[in-house]
């Protein structure tokens, strides 16, 4: 995962300028500054990046004085129903326990209009989706974590066939005056003003079979949901002349400073870079890091302690904490359940086989 920052489709655009219309304020009031118009929301081929939906947001939020911003995106959020995520939302829908929806979730979230990232955590009988904020803009913060937390609910509510009986929910808000709104939507009174947004709920649920379960179906949707994730995540200019060098024999072994030296540039002057181009050094190494421990893992050849190595980390604990945060599950768990033996026609990083780009070779 590389956090918020990726292009993502233009529904989220749309039903957020429908809402304005709801609430009496004009499309084009929306839709100011942001580069984008009417023709743009009704193409259902459009993307549009993080920053212009963010724009779109702001202009809402501005166009709505008085108005409390986090209720605004708890009643947006309500509106992100599973065919407004495209193929992800079909995916999600014919996996073939809640668990597997989950994983595939995040493991395509790049597929969704999140900004306040979910990371699942399992720990002992209880079950957790932790929403990762900090990185949001602090002016649309409230509105974002709202309205993504409402779509959460939304969503499983629709796909599992009844609502998520959540034990605990925090929220990184403000206590409001009337949480009426939002015991309506989540089941229970949710404690406010907390440092952190974490959905607390019991691990057997994710061991429910889900009602449209369809193991051909889910296979189709899943290579086309990788299929469009390697055709957004193809980068050109200076993040693939980056990605390339990680991808290098022994690149994950590399440092920035290494790394910026061999593209005859300065460390500053390699992070200006990547800025403009809307990454981050590290948004990159984890994205090659991820992939090439998918690969690793799936041959069944070296041990999690050796690929750890291999990945550039110093212990293997960091290797466990970071593909944990990736997938939701450990390593090993993630190795049983991807079965024995090495993938039909993949090169094995133990043969010295390069690896991949986190979606097959884009290029």
């Amino acid at each position: 995962m590389i956090g918020w920052d990726f292009p993502r489709g233009v529904m989220s655009a749309a039903l957020l300028a429908e809402f304005a219309g709801e609430l009496g304020v004009p499309r084009g009031e929306v839709l100011r500054g942001t580069g984008l118009d009417e023709t743009v929301l009704h193409d259902p081929l459009a993307q549009v990046e993080a920053h212009q939906e963010l724009a779109v947001v702001r202009n809402l939020i501005r166009s709505c004085p008085g108005r409390d911003v986090a209720l605004l995106g708890l009643t947006a959020g309500q509106r992100y129903h599973a065919t407004s995520y495209g193929i992800w939302g079909y995916a999600v829908t014919s996996s073939r326990t809640v668990r597997d929806a989950v994983e595939l979730a995040l493991r395509y979230i790049e597929l969704t209009y999140v900004f306040c990232v979910p990371e699942l955590r399992v720990d002992g009988e209880a079950a957790h989706l932790h929403c990762r904020d900090d990185d949001v803009p602090a002016d649309v913060r409230s509105f974002l974590l709202a309205r993504d937390i409402a779509a959460i609910f939304t969503l499983v509510r629709e796909q599992v066939g009844a609502p998520l009986r959540a034990h605990r929910v925090a929220l990184r808000l403000p206590e409001p005056a009337d949480a009426g709104p939002y015991r309506g939507l989540l089941g229970l009174e949710p404690e406010f003003g907390h440092d952190h947004t974490r959905v607390s709920f019991g691990r057997a649920l994710l061991d429910q079979p889900m009602p449209q379960a369809n193991e051909h179906t889910a296979a189709l949707c899943e290579r086309q949901c990788r299929e469009l994730l390697a055709r957004r995540r193809a980068r050109t200019g200076v993040a693939r002349l980056v990605r390339d060098q990680l991808l290098a024999v022994d690149g994950l072994r590399s440092d920035m400073e290494q790394v910026a030296a061999a593209l005859a540039m300065t460390v500053r002057t390699l992070r200006r870079r990547l800025a403009a181009e809307g990454t981050t050094y590290r948004a990159l190494l984890d994205e090659v890091r991820e992939a090439y421990a998918e690969e690793l893992l799936a041959t069944q050849a070296l041990s999690v302690e050796q690929i750890a190595y291999r990945l550039g980390y110093s212990e293997a604990s960091s290797f466990i904490h970071a593909f944990t945060r990736w997938k939701g599950v450990s390593p090993r768990e993630f190795r049983r359940r991807t079965g024995s033996g090495s993938r039909p026609g993949a090169r094995s990083p133990a043969d010295g086989g390069r690896p991949g780009s986190p979606a097959g070779r884009a290029d």
